[in-house]
Parts: C-alpha cells; sequence; structure tokens
C-alpha cells in the first residue's frame, strides 16, 4: 500500500540502493518499496541479492538485482548503463555499501584503512559520478548517502571507519553545492547503534550492549525498519528543498553528554 499524502508518494519512480542484500540497505529499500518506488537492489553476492529480491516481491514490491563491486569504477559504469536502458532511469540513489575493519590506529594496516576507504567513501563519489549526470540531464534526483553518527563521533579502533564516514558527510554537502542547481537533492542519513546481522556480537556482548543501552538517551538499539522513515522523506517531494544536510537516527545520542 502506497502512501495518500502525495508528499511521500513514490509511486513511478525507481530507486538503486547499493549494499542492499541485508541490514540497514534492505530496510531502507524495503520502506522506499513500500512508499511505491520500484526496487534495483545491489551487492556483490549474487545468491543474497536474489533471496532479498524474492522476499521484497513476495511481499508485493517490484524488484529488480544489479550484482556490482562499488570499488570498482568500470563495473559501476556498465551496471548504471545497464540499469538505466534495460530497468528504468534512476530517480533515487541510496549510496549504502559499507565494511567495518576494526583495529587500533597504530596497528592498523594500510590494506584496513585502504578497503574501509574504498567502500564506505569512495564508491559513493563513483557510484554517483554515473548516475548524477543522468539525473542532471533530466533535471530532477534523489541522492542519499549513508553516513553515520561517527561522521561527527569516534571511539577507538574505528578511525578509518569515521575517517570515512565523516568524509562522506562533506562529499554529501560538496555535491548539493554542485547538483541543487540542477534540482538535485543530495542528503544523509546518519545512523546510531542498530541491531543488524553487522552488529549481531556486539549485541550479545553484555559490556558493550550495556554501554551503547546507557549512552543513548532511548536506552536500546535501533530497529533497521527505524530508518525507513528518513530514508522516504529523503527520497520524496517532501524534501524538495532539504538539500546538503544529515539526519542523524541516533536514538538521541549526539544529543546528550
Amino acid at each position: 500500500m502506497t502512501p495518500s499524502n502525495p508528499l511521500f508518494n513514490l509511486t513511478g519512480r525507481t530507486a538503486l540502493i547499493t549494499g542492499s542484500s541485508q541490514g540497514l540497505g534492505l530496510a531502507m529499500a524495503r520502506g522506499l518499496g513500500a512508499a511505491g518506488a520500484s526496487l534495483v537492489l545491489n551487492g556483490r553476492d549474487e545468491h543474497k541479492l536474489a533471496a532479498a529480491a524474492a522476499a521484497l516481491r513476495a511481499e508485493g514490491f517490484q524488484v529488480a538485482t544489479s550484482a556490482f563491486d562499488v570499488t570498482d569504477g568500470a563495473a559501476i559504469a556498465q551496471a548504471v548503463e545497464r540499469v538505466e536502458t534495460e530497468i528504468a532511469p534512476i530517480d533515487i540513489l541510496v549510496n549504502n555499501a559499507g565494511i567495518q575493519r576494526r583495529a587500533p590506529l597504530a596497528e592498523m594496516t594500510e590494506q584496513q584503512w585502504r578497503e574501509v576507504l574504498d567502500t564506505n567513501l569512495t564508491s559513493a563519489f563513483l557510484v554517483t559520478r554515473q548516475v548524477a549526470p543522468r539525473m542532471i540531464a533530466r533535471k530532477a534526483g534523489k541522492i542519499i548517502n549513508t553516513c553515520s553518527l561517527m561522521s561527527e563521533v569516534c571511539r577507538p579502533s574505528t578511525g578509518n571507519y569515521a575517517a570515512a564516514k565523516g568524509g562522506l558527510k562533506m562529499l554529501t554537502r560538496a555535491m548539493a553545492a554542485e547538483w541543487a542547481r540542477h534540482n538535485l537533492q543530495v542528503n544523509g542519513i546518519g545512523p546510531g547503534y542498530f541491531a543488524t546481522e553487522l552488529t549481531k556480537s556486539l549485541v550479545e556482548n553484555p559490556e558493550f550492549n550495556q554501554w551503547i543501552c546507557g549512552r543513548t538517551p532511548g536506552g536500546r538499539w535501533g530497529r533497521p525498519e527505524e530508518l525507513a522513515g528518513a530514508a522516504v522523506f529523503l527520497a520524496s517531494p517532501a524534501s524538495n528543498f532539504v538539500n546538503g544536510q544529515i539526519i542523524y537516527v541516533d536514538g538521541g545520542l549526539l544529543a546528550a553528554i
């Protein structure tokens, strides 16, 4: 069922969501689909993509898949061309692909540094570089970058991740500064601590779980579906004059000390 309020209705629009075979990417895809968007899921594992797509189709959504590596510029160019010509023009792009490689900075390897920066930051530039010119030609487009509360703060062992997400915040603003005049809205979502497949070990760590719940004014971890509302807002006509902003969905964590 799509929303009756036209401000939040995405019927007739197509959304490409990177890193959407599971976790927060899949949750945002589901939210966009519920608002009426046709979905193109992305990931590197074709089997996981197929399973995610099947689950969403069973819920009544229109879903296609596009398996490509978001750090490979040539593969991205081919994939975006294929989506645009064989599926539909991309109206909404969600740059969500990301990884975590924790290590103290003094012990972090160059590979751990580069892998996180390439996947969490450079990929957003590479994918958007292929999609944005097409949006500019159509004079319309919504781009959503998945930032993080670590776009603002950090904790030990996450220096590479924080550097990438801090850079993504500023890349979001740079994109908005350049493309707003073409009627593109570029914004970010900054999730706090969410319980997903990737954070399962942290949720199940009693000490860390207690620390997160105590540190977060909401007193708990976020649920993936709680990210969908911000995604729909930033993808919809309701945000047509919102540009270069980061919406933090963190249970109040950044608001309190």
